[in-house]
């Protein structure tokens, strides 16, 4: 085993209350790639920047090995004092580093260099953030949210860069796909102390699991060991003093730790409020066009969402998401076409920007729209310290100022702001932003679980599979020219269809390539057997191919008509992907039956004279 080149033992840090970070440890090896995870508050970004050397714990050991280069990606960049997003990058070089790596990963994250950091938006600075840290290949390289502000190709590009890095990484993130492709150990942060496993993420949640359970039942134990110890205490045989006075220090000290365990944070609970249903067509948008001067966002797009479907939007940063959804939702005019909204509905919605949230207002103010301590959720008339609990919030943060909140917080409170409204056509822009696994899990049960329709928009490929119906992307995902496609299922059924499209076009231009030469040498060759005819073999395919195309057409149509249900995918997903595989390899035979075809008519035609 190497020596580790970074290591953070006992570290203690407080800030006036219940301690932030309590014994909690992190030992980074070379070439690890270690993602850090817990619960937002839990102190991950705290560790991280102690181990970057920004914050001084109160107590506890931290050594970095004295040669070794430390990179730290910070979530609000300081680009003060440069001209440049290049100038800023290059700053992050060493003596002897290779200026260039600035340059390619600037021109690979969407930059030039000579944009004005002034003018940068989130994600154009959070890609700027990144060339600069990875430029230099540091041997430790601290990543805090990395995907933050980032589009999907973008995503998926920063994976293989940092897959194939020789520097050391330890990353928080709460994008599940991301750390599942990256990590290769996992810290987790829990109650102020830290545990390892020396095995990625997509084990992680298993671990933890077995965890929990496993101190829930030492708890227990603990709980009817007291019992026993007490039962002696008052009716067992006296012995000697000594021996008693042990006995009874050892009931105190277990007493003293069943009472100060501190459990796991639970989960929320919570579910969308119900709203009087909506009518069957939520939604029907006919041809509809938007343009801003001389560049097509949207081009000629039509589609119609029925009460229950779940729509996932992806794209790029740039390509229109946000503009097609404020067109569907009748927040923008088309430039043509029609947008027709449904009956009764009644709308909420989640924005990335979080614009809506008042950093002076309190948390109990914004939930009851300052109309006093209660409000009413699904009918009922609701506390507000109560509602809150249910979303990890206490009852002691109900005069909080919402600008005291972490991002994760703020993410929350809006949840619960959003949820506690009648509702039955939810829009959720960047839901997954800022929010801890466990929400996650419980946003992806209430979408799951909602009665009424989601249009959502992520860049979270994990929670897109997880929960929408039907996938809307651009056509050209690498240069969005306005066309919309939408796809039956999440992102990796829509990536699969997408695949599949490419390849057949594939065929279909290589066929059309073919020299007439080429395309009628094996029928010609077997002509010249037949002393200019066409073989018996040859007249029953070119009599028989019509049929078999026909019935390979209807056969494609009927699959075709029971994929067309929206609700298919989410309620029978194993024969949604049989429906798909069976018409995968229909098509495949249709267009060899069709080949075959074109050249057994062009042979008829051609001895025909």
């Amino acid at each position: 085993m190497a020596p580790p080149i970074l290591k953070l033992d006992d570290i203690f840090l407080s800030f006036g209350g219940a301690p932030l970070l309590a014994g909690a440890g992190l030992q980074v090896e070379p070439g690890d790639k270690i993602c850090l995870v817990g619960r937002n508050g839990s102190g991950k970004s705290t560790l991280l920047k102690i181990a970057a050397g920004l914050v001084e714990a109160q107590s506890g050991e931290v050594f970095r090995h004295p040669s070794s280069t430390v990179r730290y990606l910070e979530q609000a960049p300081d680009f003060a004092g440069y001209k440049t997003v290049a100038a800023y990058a290059e700053a992050g070089l060493g003596p002897g580093d290779d200026p260039y790596r600035v340059t390619y990963l600037l021109s690979h994250l969407g930059l030039t260099g000579e944009e004005d950091p002034k003018s940068l938006s989130g994600g154009e600075a959070r890609r700027a953030a990144l060339a600069r840290v990875l430029a230099p290949e540091p041997d430790i390289l601290l990543l805090d949210e990395p995907t933050n502000h980032l589009d999907l190709p973008t995503i998926e590009w920063l994976e293989g860069e940092l897959q194939k890095s020789r520097s050391a990484l330890v990353l928080i993130s709460h994008d599940r796909r991301f750390l599942e492709k990256v990590s290769t150990a996992t810290v987790w942060l829990d109650r102020g102390t830290s545990r390892r496993l020396d095995r990625g993420f997509a084990h992680f949640e298993a671990w933890r699991d077995q965890v929990l359970e496993a101190e829930e039942l030492e708890q227990h134990k603990l709980g009817k060991q007291i019992e026993r110890e007490e039962h002696w205490l008052r009716y067992g045989v006296t012995a000697r003093r000594k021996r008693n006075m042990r006995r009874l220090g050892e009931l105190q000290d277990m007493r003293s730790r069943y009472r100060g365990h501190k459990g796991a944070l639970g989960t929320v609970q919570a579910a969308a409020s119900d709203a009087q249903e909506s009518g069957k067509l939520v939604i029907e948008a006919d041809k509809i066009t938007k343009a801003y001067n001389e560049r097509v966002i949207v081009a000629s797009f039509s589609i119609r969402v029925h009460r229950g479907d779940c729509i996932g939007l992806v794209g790029p940063n740039g390509a229109g998401k946000t503009t097609l959804l404020k067109m569907l939702t009748g927040q923008l005019e088309p430039d043509s076409g029609t947008v027709k909204l449904g009956t009764n509905l009644e709308i909420a919605t989640l924005d990335q920007k979080r614009e809506e949230l008042n950093p002076e207002d309190t948390l109990a103010n914004y939930l009851t729209d300052g109309r006093g301590e209660n409000l009413l959720v699904n009918g009922e008339q609701r506390h507000v310290t109560g509602y809150m609990k249910e979303f990890l919030f206490q009852p002691e943060q109900a005069r909080t100022p919402i600008k005291n909140l972490s991002g994760g917080e703020r993410a929350r409170l809006m949840l619960a702001r959003i949820l506690s409204r009648p509702t039955n056509l939810l829009i959720l822009d960047e839901p997954t932003n800022d929010l801890d696994i466990e929400t996650l899990d419980l946003l992806q049960e209430i979408v799951s679980g909602f009665a009424g329709t989601v249009i959502l928009v992520s860049h979270d490929r994990d929670f897109l599979d997880r929960t929408v119906t039907s996938t809307i992307a651009p056509a050209d995902a690498e240069d969005p020219d306005g066309r919309w496609i939408e796809y039956a299922g999440g992102y990796s059924d829509m990536l699969a269809q997408r695949k599949g499209a490419i390849e057949e076009r594939k065929r279909a231009e290589k066929a059309a390539e073919k020299p007439k030469s080429t395309e009628a040498s094996a029928p010609a060759s077997e002509t010249s057997k037949g002393k200019g005819k066409l073989s018996y073999k040859q007249k029953f395919a070119l009599e028989n191919l019509p049929k078999e195309m026909a019935k390979a057409e209807a056969e494609i149509a009927a699959r075709e008509g029971k994929m067309a249900d929206p609700n298919l995918f989410s309620k029978d997903a194993v024969t949604f992907n049989r429906l798909a595989a069976e018409m995968e390899k229909l098509r495949e035979s249709l267009a060899k039956m069709e080949e075959e075809w074109l050249e057994l008519e062009m042979l008829r035609e051609e001895l025909e004279g």
